[in-house]
């Protein structure tokens, strides 16, 4: 069932009863990233999976990441309705939910964030400037075959045609000027000097194939983190929770339920 929060800015998927759990899709893909394991977490949670601001039904916001962080607090806030919620984030959505507990840090009790980091290195940084040019230049569907090996590993796209087709069609449905607005926010992002400011638990989680975030930034972000735990999930890349749903659950079942 989908609601709308945030003064009707926030579209989101609601299932399940229980404490709210939110999950923030990545750049390269959409809510339905969340699709293999949101069934099993709405038997303890209230799952909210929201498309983030840009994306399908969410309307979009201007003035970067900081921007989308405090819609997302709004939004949090409003599904929350007083509970103390759990933010799950993948990918963008992971830069995302940091951003949003550094800005706004009452708005969850715990994070993951899964493939994401503080900081891009410089070869990082200039891989969201091209790809932000040559979606400028030639659109979304140049760039198509490097964000699907920024999601998915070769060998692993060739083993799951559908899935792949599947993933194809959702990227190309991403708004060209919301997608290069947040590789250049992501081109340019750095914080971690202000990861101290999160004082909540925080399981950090990496695949260990990630190209798109690689595990470098995830041991650099749970070092920063005054309350953070490192998970490595063998076999994945940059999307663990399409690639090895199990998996994913199973890495994150004692953090969540503790």
């Amino acid at each position: 069932m989908d609601r709308l929060f945030a003064e009707g800015t926030v579209n989101a998927a609601q299932s399940g009863e229980g404490p709210p759990l939110f999950l923030f899709h990545s750049l390269l893909s959409d809510r339905a990233s969340f699709d293999a394991i949101a069934p099993e977490l709405a038997k303890s949670f209230r799952v909210i999976v929201p498309e983030l601001p840009g994306f399908g039904r969410s309307q979009a916001v201007t003035g970067g990441l900081a921007a989308v962080a405090d819609r997302m607090a709004e939004a949090v806030k409003d599904a929350a309705i007083g509970e103390q919620a759990v933010v799950l984030g993948n990918g963008y959505g992971g830069f995302v939910a940091l951003q949003m507990a550094i800005r706004h840090p009452d708005s969850a009790g715990k994070l993951v964030l899964a493939d994401c980091g503080a900081a891009f290195s410089e070869p990082g940084r200039e891989a969201f400037r091209n790809m932000a040019a040559a979606s400028k230049a030639k659109g979304l569907a140049a760039i198509t075959d490097v964000a699907m090996r920024r999601l998915f590993a070769p060998d692993f796209q060739a083993a799951h045609p559908d899935l792949m087709a599947d993933r194809r069609e959702a990227f190309l449905k991403t708004d060209p000027e919301v997608f290069r607005a947040a590789c250049d926010a992501l081109a340019a992002l750095d914080l971690r000097p202000e990861l101290v400011k999160v004082k909540v638990p925080v399981l950090v989680l990496v695949g260990e194939h990630d190209e798109a975030t690689p595990p470098p930034m995830s041991h650099e972000l749970a070092a920063g983190l005054p309350q953070a735990h490192l998970e490595i999930i063998p076999g994945c890349a940059h999307v663990p929770q399409l690639q090895s749903p199990r998996l994913f659950l199973d890495t994150i079942d004692d953090f969540l339920m503790a």
